[in-house]
């Protein structure tokens, strides 16, 4: 699918770019590679991994600029959209950038995809899209609805699907970074006891998206199956002999993540590795094309990091930790 073609990646010196890019060159050997983002430092430490390898290319721009897309997008076969403005204190004091990014973004990309001929679209979601109780989840439902109905807009022509997970373990701004740096006060703070988490690679991530490339008819939401963790289990697997302090649950938290909610049972499918949510309004295509051997789940189904059928243990956690541990954080 991706092999000797033009892939574009917005926001794509974050964590899950500076993981997509170099499995992406080694799996598939796509002809280019351009890394889009606003952050010409980011973009100048990520090509030093790069250098020498004229397939990779970096484009500095934001996806505020439309017409700066439309640059970027010229001869791209494909692209993954990555950027979003992600921390939920930070979407809260900064509800109108927000939007700008999330919301606005997302349209401008879609808009500039149509109109450049691009072939497919992967957008990347968050598990606080469901059900949302925060300005970050909103804007990601948002985000989400509008991609769908992108396939609407270009009459199957650009081909839109979005890939939703939870907590990427390791990743910048996630929990483990967090608790492995403040174990070493003797204490780590939990915000509620009972908190429980999805648990995701980023290089799983990676193959979520590769994966909808090159299954999606336009208007799938894919999510993964993935164990989950008590935020008490995930401490004791960074130091078991830290005290855990509970200090109480932040503004816009959620006590357990959602993926796919009870509203949308009616339309979601199961496969051995994954769910897949189909879209409520499809007049480009038929919806029976997407289904592609899926299981309808049952009525009132929901998937939530509390209802889990499979758990990370704290040995397989301390066990990803030590064979991770040089680049945790670190991208």
């Amino acid at each position: 699918m991706l092999t000797n073609k033009t892939i574009l990646i917005t926001g794509g010196t974050g964590s899950f770019g500076n993981t997509f890019v170099p499995m992406t060159l080694k799996k598939y050997n796509p002809k280019k590679l351009i890394i889009y983002s606003r952050d010409e430092m980011k973009q100048w430490n990520m090509a030093k991994k790069f250098q020498g390898d004229e397939r990779v290319r970096f484009f500095i721009g934001d996806v505020r600029d439309k017409d700066r897309l439309y640059r970027a997008l010229n001869g791209v076969d494909f692209v993954v959209h990555a950027a979003a403005t992600k921390i939920v204190p930070t979407a809260e004091y900064n509800p109108f950038e927000c939007i700008k990014t999330n919301v606005n973004g997302a349209m401008n990309i879609i808009d500039a995809c149509i109109d450049s001929g691009v072939k497919r679209v992967v957008a990347l979601s968050t598990d606080k899209a469901s059900s949302p109780i925060n300005l970050y989840g909103a804007t990601k439902l948002c985000s989400d609805k509008i991609f769908i109905a992108g396939n609407s807009y270009s009459a199957g022509k650009t081909k839109f699907a979005v890939v939703r997970y939870g907590n990427v373990m390791g990743s910048r701004g996630s929990v483990i970074p967090y608790f492995l740096e403040t174990a070493k006060s003797g204490k780590l703070t939990i915000t509620d006891k009972r908190m429980t988490r999805f648990m995701i690679s980023l290089e799983q991530g990676v193959e979520l998206v590769w994966h909808a490339f090159d299954d999606m008819e336009g208007g799938e939401i894919y999510v993964k199956k993935i164990p989950s963790m008590n935020i008490c289990d995930i401490a004791t697997a960074v130091d078991d002999k830290a005290e855990q302090v509970e200090i109480g649950i932040r503004p816009g938290e959620k006590l357990h993540e959602q993926m796919i909610g009870v509203e949308d049972s009616h339309f979601t499918y199961e496969y051995p590795e994954h769910f897949k949510i189909l879209p409520q309004i499809c007049n480009w295509g038929p919806m029976e094309a997407m289904i592609k051997g899926g299981t309808k789940v049952p009525e009132g189904f929901s998937y939530t990091s509390d209802n889990n059928k499979e758990w990370m243990s704290i040995p397989q956690l301390q066990a990803w930790i030590e064979a991770n541990r040089i680049k945790i954080g670190s991208i």
